[in-house]
């Protein structure tokens, strides 16, 4: 199992909550603003001490309130995540950061009842943010949805999270997702950001579609808000 590392006790990984942070490397997407994509590319991963995580996790378990696995996307390794979460279950609650294109591996944690919270992106629109040819991202895109009705048919709490780009209009596909959600979720708007703050995949990309402005992160979320979505906002400083 392959993985870059974890962080006992972290704040910004889950809104609101406190959780053990696992990454597990690997990925089948190629966003262009990633800022993890050497985790996703596998750059300098290493099998995971399993039992070192599993006794750090032990003594921290009472901090925390989930155990997050995210990378990455964890579902490229689910075989050996899903014997890893039932060592970690009697520890901890699961969150999975997922991006949902790979469902029935999913399907099959949750079949188990390895996890107890999703987070998940609405990259829209898709043939941008996946990076990946217009076929394969559509084809993508109709996977993620479906993803988003076996999360509502289990019932799970659901982050909802948004990367805003500049100089798209994501509202359409942001409401085609919405449909198919029926859960309890929230919605975190992450305006996308790269240098001086991150290290994108594609900086050529980045320069023009990262940093949107006020305008376009307040149409979102005022379009959400009417919906009576509760939204939440990241919102970057750099010096």
């Amino acid at each position: 199992m392959l993985t870059s590392g974890w962080k006992a006790v972290s704040m910004v990984d889950v809104h609101g909550k406190v959780t053990f942070t696992l990454w597990l490397c690997g990925c089948n997407l190629k966003c262009p603003f990633c800022h993890n994509w050497r985790i996703a590319e596998r750059r300098g991963c290493f099998e995971l001490p399993r039992d070192a995580m599993l006794e750090e996790l032990s003594s921290h378990s009472f901090l925390i309130d989930y155990f997050h696995v995210t990378g990455g996307e964890p579902l490229m390794q689910w075989r050996e995540l899903k014997g890893l979460l039932e060592d970690v279950k009697p520890l901890a609650d699961v969150s999975l950061n997922t991006n949902l294109t790979i469902v029935r591996p999913l399907e099959e944690l949750l079949r188990f009842d390895l996890v107890d919270h999703i987070a998940t992106d609405i990259k829209a629109p898709p043939q941008e943010l996946y990076g990946l040819p217009k076929n394969a991202s559509e084809k993508l895109w109709g996977i993620f949805l479906r993803g988003l009705e076996v999360i509502s048919e289990y019932d799970l709490p659901l982050e909802l999270r948004i990367p805003v780009p500049k100089k798209f209009d994501v509202l359409p596909w942001i409401e085609e997702a919405l449909r198919h959600v029926n859960t309890n979720f929230y919605v975190v708007l992450n305006p996308l950001v790269g240098k001086p703050l991150t290290n994108p995949r594609d900086d050529h990309w980045c320069s023009q579609h990262c940093w949107p402005d006020e305008e376009e992160v307040s149409k979102i979320e005022n379009r959400l808000k009417s919906l009576g979505i509760k939204v939440f906002i990241n919102r970057w400083v750099t010096e």
